[in-house]
């Protein structure tokens, strides 16, 4: 599956929109990691510990996205953002979301699918 964050690919020309798909992870930090954590602010540099945790949110939250779009069959994702927010003390969500579509070879004739309805073209809004 081809992701971007762009709102279109330069090999392949967008023949169906179809839809928003997201995925997401909730992660909380614990005891071990804050204690790292805290002696690594007395120091300064880099917070491995989060850094890792975050790494493996974006991961896990990209690959639900992905399962979202092959259940729509969709060739690929445009316009892929992520998000996070805080949902309690010690605890976040992570989003990743963007649009699913159909694609073709740019050049090649696409196959017949159903038109698009007007506004559902894929736009990255920002």
């Amino acid at each position: 599956m081809k992701i971007t964050t762009q709102d279109e690919f330069a090999e392949h020309q967008i023949v169906a929109t179809l839809g928003m798909v997201t995925g997401n992870t909730i992660r909380s930090r614990h005891i071990g990691k804050d204690i790292l954590a805290g002696l690594r602010t007395l120091v300064g540099g880099e917070i491995t510990e989060y850094t890792k945790m975050m790494a493996e949110a974006r991961e896990q939250a990209l690959d639900r996205m992905k399962m979202h779009a092959k259940r729509l069959q969709a060739d690929g994702i445009v316009c892929v953002r992520f998000t996070t927010s805080p949902i309690m003390a010690g605890a976040a969500e992570l989003l990743a979301y963007g649009t699913a579509v159909k694609l073709a070879p740019r050049g090649s004739q696409p196959p017949p699918m159903k038109p698009a309805e007007p506004g559902q073209g894929a736009r990255c809004f920002r």
